[in-house]
């Protein structure tokens, strides 16, 4: 018999050696023990990433004193994006970013965008929708900063750290793993946001 053909239970494993007769294993604990490791650990990762986009959300639309001064926040009639987007000094969309800040279009959906994503992610439901919302603002604020250019349009040193690989690329795909590997069970409300029809019927909305 060639191949694979020896048929065994969903517990078991069958290996196939052209001189021994098939061995079955039987998953050992340690595999449960690694798989409940490794849900904490992205659990772990969800909330805090949930925190880093909630926390921002916060302490712009208060003005905590820590990014955003006190006195300053969206409450008090300051601009989330206008302070980082006339900033931009360097990459193709360097005249596009300064056209849009303190737009009140674009401050109502960056500030949308980061409680949305923060709440997603500390619920754990809406994984893929938050997945989605974070990577296209991590992308526009990866163009924003344009790591590639190793000076800026004055010609002053850009001070990039890596032409490609920034802290918003690793954002948007722990997103994208949170999401694929469905992290809101743990320490979430992920398995209850499933059973929602509307959500059960469509799977992108978990």
């Amino acid at each position: 018999m060639s191949g694979s053909s020896w048929e065994g239970t969903d517990t078991m494993a069958v290996h196939d050696h052209p001189h021994r007769s098939p061995v079955f294993h039987r998953p050992s604990s340690a595999d449960g023990t690694h798989a409940a490791t490794g849900a904490y650990a992205l659990a772990g990762l969800r909330l805090l990433t949930g925190f880093v986009f909630l926390w921002a959300f916060v302490d712009k639309t208060f003005g905590l004193g820590y990014a955003t001064q006190s006195g300053r926040g969206w409450i008090d009639g300051g601009s989330p994006t206008k302070g980082f987007l006339s900033s931009v000094a360097v990459g193709p969309l360097e005249s596009t970013f300064h056209a849009w800040a303190g737009a009140a279009w674009a401050d109502w959906l960056f500030m949308l965008g980061l409680l949305g994503v923060g709440a997603a992610l500390l619920a754990g439901v809406a994984l893929w929708p938050a997945a989605a919302a974070g990577t296209l603002m991590m992308a526009l604020m990866w163009m924003a900063e344009w790591p590639p250019a190793r000076h800026l349009s004055d010609g002053s040193p850009s001070m990039s750290t890596n032409p490609f690989a920034d802290y918003h690329l690793v954002y948007a795909a722990a997103l994208v793993a949170l999401a694929a590997t469905g992290a809101g069970a743990v320490w979430g409300l992920g398995r209850l946001w499933a059973r929602v029809p509307v959500v059960a019927r469509h799977r992108w909305l978990r």
